[in-house]
């Protein structure tokens, strides 16, 4: 079987050092769809070397992502890209992220679920600096065709959608260009960019990458919630429910309660068809 769970499990964490400028930071900002408008004080801290704040959902590129899927390449997993999906992303962060660093990344898989048709990696990354821990990720891997070898079939991770009227409601355009632009940060997939590779997907054009609605959305609760401070943002988690193209618009619900705010992600043109769900930002 391509995936073996025990050595998988029982292999040593894979180290590597990685290392980020301003310009990283900004590359990958203006990817999620920062600077608009171009001159408005509260892009510039995402934009402008002199304010720049680092949103956590970087944390997910830095290193060109290599902290984020180093744990794919563990002995015992021995897999075929195409039937990869990523289910479910998470990131808790141990303190601001520095505008420009060097770290050492540690990347292990840490669970293998058996969902029947598939099996599911659990990919955490562990990243530190001179200073202490920066932060922590949790990537849900589905690999389809890889279930069905006995295993725990592992925690759902779903919950109840949020229930009444959302505090907030914001809609975020996606530009024709952006998958182009974020895909610079690391992930060239070319499912993103080109439409004959598309095709063979299934997809009648490119679509965003799944990543790339995650930083946005973080970035919505951020500056309508948090009071655009993203020192005060603990930990974040979400589904990839489907897929959002170029071109479209995402509305994003978010709903406040005690140090958390519950959200969901739709295509606003497709009837809100779901793009992230069981999403929880954490806060102080």
């Amino acid at each position: 079987m391509p995936i073996d769970p025990a050595r998988a499990l029982a292999a040593p964490p894979r180290t590597t050092e990685i290392s980020w400028e301003h310009k990283d930071v900004q590359l990958y900002h203006l990817g999620i769809g920062a600077g608009i408008p171009a001159t408005d004080p509260d892009e510039l801290r995402y934009t402008l070397e002199s304010r720049l704040q680092v949103l956590p959902s970087f944390a997910t590129v830095a290193g060109g992502g290599r902290a984020l899927m180093g744990g794919l390449a563990a002995p015992g997993i021995d897999i075929d890209l195409a039937s990869v999906l990523h289910g479910g992303q998470s990131v808790r962060v141990h303190r601001p992220l520095p505008a420009r660093g060097t770290a050492t990344a540690t990347s292990r898989v840490a669970a293998v679920h058996d969902k029947g048709k598939a099996a599911v990696l659990v990919l955490r990354g562990e990243v530190s600096d001179a200073d202490g821990p920066l932060w922590t990720s949790d990537s849900q891997i589905f690999v389809r065709g890889e279930g069905g070898f006995g295993g725990e079939r592992g925690p759902s991770g779903r919950t109840e959608p949020p229930s009444g009227e959302p505090d907030k409601s914001v809609e975020r355009t996606i530009r024709e260009d952006q998958a182009l632009l974020y895909r610079l940060s690391g992930d060239l997939n070319p499912l993103h960019a080109d439409p004959a590779f598309a095709a063979v997907a299934g997809f009648d054009r490119p679509i965003l990458h799944g990543l790339c609605s995650y930083g946005m959305t973080l970035k919505a609760v951020v500056d309508t919630l948090l009071g655009g401070d993203v020192t005060r943002v603990r930990s974040y988690t979400a589904r990839f429910a489907g897929v959002v193209f170029p071109g479209e618009t995402l509305r994003i619900r978010m709903w406040a309660g005690d140090g958390a705010v519950r959200v969901t992600a739709g295509a606003a043109g497709r009837a809100d068809a779901p793009v992230l769900s069981d999403t929880v930002v954490e806060h102080d």
